[in-house]
């Protein structure tokens, strides 16, 4: 299904290669950059890499498509309540008032404002790629022992591994209960009224619903057959061990994020970068 928000790609791509704690540190170390700086030099050299390294993982268009969709509707709905709320944020922030036009009472753009915004969407938009990398290149389990590797406990683990494998699970149950109810006559499509799909979805979300309880109890009991929780420390499977590619990819990140650090402290005096100076 070309529609799953979440599934891990099975390629052989250096990203793929990666020790799952390798990928995880790195992609702490190179989200900590991005959000602590406001320089958007700095800013647009990480966007440009993480766009690379997605690259490089060949994640395609069609697997990430939604996901798209849901972040660019969430930065657009950033972007007018940052402004709603704090027309005038860029100008506390840089200290000057270039006004390019006046909107309504209160809200004026300014050149500070529009920089500010700007700087924001570039650091939304070089953090998703690398996100949307470490998600769908990195094994659910492999994840698991990346946290249990960094002192999460295996238990809180695995129950992240869980929920990320059960993802495509709950979109392939939903299809087929669509299915299901389609073909007994249920309307889902356009030509029925607004009211009409909502009411049709929830006789689909109730025994997904249904389904989704005894899954979740069968899954319980199984790991309790098992003895799942009885020792504090357990072993990983799927752990791979450390190879001069994850050393590469951790000298990478660390310095970047050194970088970023060294800007803003030494160039910047500051987490800001200010052009109107």
């Amino acid at each position: 299904m070309n529609s799953k928000l979440f599934s891990y790609n099975y390629i052989d791509t250096p990203v793929h290669r990666l020790s799952g704690l390798t990928k995880l540190i790195a992609f702490l170390f190179l989200t900590f950059a991005v959000m602590f700086s406001y320089d958007i030099r700095v800013i647009l050299l990480v966007m440009v890499f993480s766009l690379f390294v997605l690259r490089l993982s060949k994640i395609k268009y069609r697997q990430i498509r939604l996901m798209v969709i849901y972040v660019a509707v969430f930065i657009i709905t950033n972007a007018i309540i940052t402004f709603f709320f704090s027309p005038e944020e860029g100008v506390k922030i840089y200290g000057t008032r270039h006004v390019l036009f006046k909107i309504a009472g209160p809200y004026v753009v300014t050149q500070e404002q529009l920089f500010y915004q700007l700087t924001k969407l570039f650091k939304y938009s070089s953090v998703i790629p690398l996100g949307i990398t470490f998600l769908l290149t990195t094994n659910p389990s492999e994840f698991a022992s990346a946290l249990n590797g960094v002192g999460v406990h295996y238990k809180a683990a695995y129950a992240v591994s869980l929920t990320l494998r059960y993802f495509p699970d709950i979109q392939r149950e939903y299809r087929n209960i669509s299915l299901s109810q389609q073909a007994r006559g249920l309307d889902m499509s356009k030509k029925a009224g607004f009211a009409t799909r909502v009411k049709n979805a929830l006789l689909i979300i109730i025994p997904l619903v249904f389904s989704t309880l005894d899954r979740i109890e069968l899954i319980s009991n199984a790991m309790d057959l098992r003895g799942f929780g009885k020792h504090n420390r357990r072993s990983w499977f799927s752990k791979k061990p450390f190879t001069t590619s994850d050393f590469i990819a951790l000298f990478i990140s660390v310095l970047i994020f050194t970088g970023t650090i060294l800007v803003s402290v030494f160039i910047n005096h500051g987490r800001f970068y200010n052009p109107f100076i």
